[in-house]
């Protein structure tokens, strides 16, 4: 199969997981809002499909959430089977993508760092490019 058609399958079938998840988790105490599908990565046969999801702000109930995902993959791998056409419907599997808190993290300790005055400098004695106090 050529990749190209692979990245293309691979974006569908997470459009529509995330369209599924609106329909499918309607369970009480799963907040879906904090639940975003980040990617598919489907394999080469089209037989089995590893659905990428972050789960923010909610670090002590993930497992349990994703638990409630994969205890739905069923009914959302049902609804992606009659909106997709493939010979073979991936077999979906559910795991936590911690890449965007990650991102987060990083930007945060950049945004610290850009704060903080340069180690050595101190306030009200910066001099200006011509060697005079600012």
């Amino acid at each position: 199969m050529s990749v190209k058609r692979l990245v293309r399958v691979n974006q569908l079938i997470k459009q529509e997981v995330a369209e599924a998840l609106y329909r499918v988790m309607n369970d009480k105490g799963f907040d879906l809002s904090a639940v975003t599908v980040t990617r598919v990565l489907t394999g080469s046969d089209l037989r089995t499909a590893r659905v990428m999801v972050s789960i923010r702000d909610h670090e002590a109930e993930r497992t349990r959430m994703l638990r409630q995902l994969e205890h739905r993959r069923g009914e959302i791998q049902e609804i992606v089977h009659r909106r997709i056409v493939l010979k073979y419907t991936p077999r979906l599997s559910f795991e936590l993508d911690t890449s965007i808190e990650t991102g987060d993290r990083v930007l945060q300790i950049i945004s610290e760092m850009e704060r903080k005055p340069p180690a050595g400098a101190e306030a009200g004695t910066e001099k200006g490019n011509d060697g005079r106090p600012a």
